[in-house]
């Protein structure tokens, strides 16, 4: 092992956009403990702009590999790479090939919560505690604590700060024309699947009201929520659909300037929250507990029916009234309260 008060820490980190901001609480709790350490990531190659907003990062160690491949030797030539340069290694996800690189680097110390018969591969292997570790963020961070610390289940949650670049931002408005009326963002997707997502009608009732109220509406997301943004956008004045038209490092400075953002629980609600807008966020088959926006400036909209959360990508009962009874009316209430 290095040098203990500037362990040199490699994280594998989660395939989400959401969970790799989530995991800064992470980083930031290595920074509190260590902070002369030196935080590398394995991470997707999509993930990098927003790794390069976090401030703790110093190396970003791309993993190019599609989502559930092996890809064995691209692993095992990347783990040959890291081989020496690692004093430690915090492995996020729990599937078993995500905890390959650290042991096929030899980093001394491999922590992760003991799943898919990762026994040979990690040596610091913890038991995933879901009642006291009921949060994403609770997991990721307690890998980074001593099992002491975390078994007492008060533990801090830092919350996550992207930082904004504001010349990026003054070329966005330019290069998309958007105007000096304040803006609302509106995130209407969910990778997950359709059980998140608010109905695209209710979307574009709020969006309707609240330009008549003298706002700017941005539509913000990537190519598969195109033509969601256009049913959003249909004929109003001053919405702006830039789904799949910027990167996810322009969400960062989009997201930014927005006074709120109406969402679904997705990884640019994340986002947003991590860049300090009002978040208006809606929840459906999902649960606010497991993983809320992490910011203190953020109104949570959840029915909590008796069939909710049930977690799956479509709804079991095929009605989705958790989200389809969730009226705009609320919402645009909620907007206006805290305006």
């Amino acid at each position: 092992m290095g040098d203990t008060s500037a362990p040199r820490i490699l994280v594998v980190g989660p395939s989400w956009v959401g969970d790799m901001v989530m995991a800064q609480s992470l980083f930031i709790t290595l920074k509190q403990r260590y902070p002369a350490c030196r935080i590398g990531v394995v991470a997707p190659a999509w993930s990098e702009p927003i790794l390069a907003r976090m401030d703790e990062v110093e190396e970003v160690v791309p993993l190019d590999v599609g989502h559930g491949q092996l890809g064995w030797s691209h692993r095992h030539q990347l783990a040959r790479q890291l081989r020496g340069r690692y004093d430690r290694a915090i492995v996020l996800p729990r599937s078993w090939k995500s905890a390959l690189v650290p042991f096929l680097a030899r980093i001394p110390q491999r922590s992760g919560f003991t799943g898919e018969q990762r026994w040979g591969l990690l040596n610091d292997r913890r038991a995933l505690d879901k009642a006291l570790l009921d949060q994403t963020v609770k997991r990721f961070v307690s890998l980074g604590l001593p099992e002491a610390e975390v078994s007492v289940g008060d533990f801090a949650i830092p919350q996550p700060r992207l930082r904004v670049d504001p010349d990026n931002l003054v070329n966005l408005r330019m290069a998309h024309r958007l105007s000096s009326r304040p803006a609302i963002g509106m995130m209407p997707g969910a990778e997950f699947g359709p059980a998140k997502q608010w109905p695209l009608d209710f979307f574009h009732r709020v969006a309707a009201a609240l330009v008549e109220e003298g706002y700017e509406i941005r539509i913000l997301g990537g190519k598969k929520e195109a033509m969601a943004g256009e049913t959003i956008r249909g004929e109003l004045p001053h919405v702006v659909n830039l789904c799949g038209k910027t990167r996810l490092e322009d969400a960062v400075d989009l997201l930014a300037e927005c006074r709120q953002v109406v969402t679904n629980d997705s990884g640019l609600m994340h986002v947003a929250a991590a860049v300090g807008t009002r978040i208006q966020a809606l929840y459906g088959s999902s649960s606010p507990i497991y993983t809320p926006p992490l910011t203190d400036n953020a109104e949570i909209h959840y029915l909590g029916l008796s069939c909710s959360p049930c977690f799956e990508r479509h709804c079991p009962l095929g009605h989705t009234n958790c989200l389809n009874t969730l009226m705009p009316e609320r919402v645009l209430g909620a907007i206006r309260t805290a305006a």
